[in-house]
């Protein structure tokens, strides 16, 4: 088929890649411009467009969607088919119209739950045992669409949102390749009003550790953030990022170092098993831990 393929961030690379080694057409690839990042503040190429560039295919990075000549240049590519993967951008009507067959969205849960920005964080965050991949016909609402495909997903007790965000990705490049090979025998199913839920994007305002909370909240904090932001705590008059932990036998006052990284919390204690300190590169807790004098109380 003919394919207009639209993401930006590393999730997307295993995708389009798929589509290009399954053999469809990619005729032209939309990402978000580049823009400044290391210390010399240069303008990067976001991985889609890196990876785009590498197999020789055209790479678009318009601003908006919304203006008349965007929508025309867009149309103009006569695609049969948009796979569209953690863009970034709002698709108009004019856009999710254009291709032959409409828009087909791979998002990162099971729908309805965890419609939005941040659905692998959130999944963690919450506790969720499963989460999984949809492939959905997209429509004007937001992750609202008919669901063509779905495939679940057990969530390990000490993954990280790293950790899942790549399998879900690998498991949304085989999907989408199953759902256009099929997709004159795939019935869209509507998704239930029951269920809905909202992955709001991640703000750096809830990193913050509070050891108060019972210890699986704190666990899932560490986990659903990592890599990034990062639970952050005070432990030596240094602002750790914390990374990767698992529940730990234990009680004590919230913030008490019990032994090692074991830290007590309001309810239970949080084994830390990876952390990394201002300017460091991430430790695993033995390497943390040589040479570094843990206080009997992190905050």
């Amino acid at each position: 088929m003919k394919v207009v393929f639209m993401g930006t961030p590393e999730f997307s690379v295993p995708v389009l890649e798929a589509l290009v080694a399954a053999g469809h057409e990619i005729v032209a690839v939309y990402c978000q411009p580049p823009r400044p990042a290391g210390r010399g503040k240069k303008d990067r190429p976001t991985p889609v467009h890196a990876r785009a560039l590498e197999l020789g295919l055209e790479v678009r990075h318009p601003v908006s969607l919304r203006t008349a000549e965007a929508q025309a240049e867009f149309a103009a590519l006569g695609a049969d088919i948009g796979v569209v993967v953690a863009y970034g951008l709002i698709l108009p009507q004019a856009i999710l119209d254009a291709p032959a067959r409409g828009c087909l969205n791979i998002h990162a849960s099971l729908l309805p739950r965890w419609r939005g920005a941040a659905p692998i964080h959130r999944a963690i965050l919450s506790g969720d045992a499963e989460t999984g991949i949809c492939i959905m016909q997209m429509d004007a609402g937001l992750d609202t669409g008919p669901v063509l495909l779905r495939d679940a997903l057990e969530i390990g007790v000490e993954e990280t949102t790293a950790q899942l965000h790549d399998r879900l990705s690998a498991v949304g490049a085989r999907l989408i390749v199953q759902a256009l090979g099929q997709l004159d025998s795939l019935t869209p199913v509507a998704q239930p009003d029951d269920g809905v839920t909202y992955a709001q994007k991640i703000d750096k305002t809830e990193a913050r550790i509070d050891w108060t909370r019972p210890a699986v909240e704190v666990d899932r904090l560490i986990r659903g953030l990592s890599p990034f932001p990062g639970a952050k705590c005070d432990i030596g008059g240094e602002q750790v990022k914390l990374l990767t932990s698992r529940l730990a036998d234990g009680q004590g006052t919230p913030g008490q170092v019990l032994h090692g990284l074991v830290i007590a919390c309001g309810d239970g204690a949080v084994e830390v098993l990876s952390a990394q300190r201002p300017g460091k590169r991430a430790m695993q807790a033995q390497d943390f831990l040589r040479g570094f004098e843990m206080p009997d109380r992190v905050s």
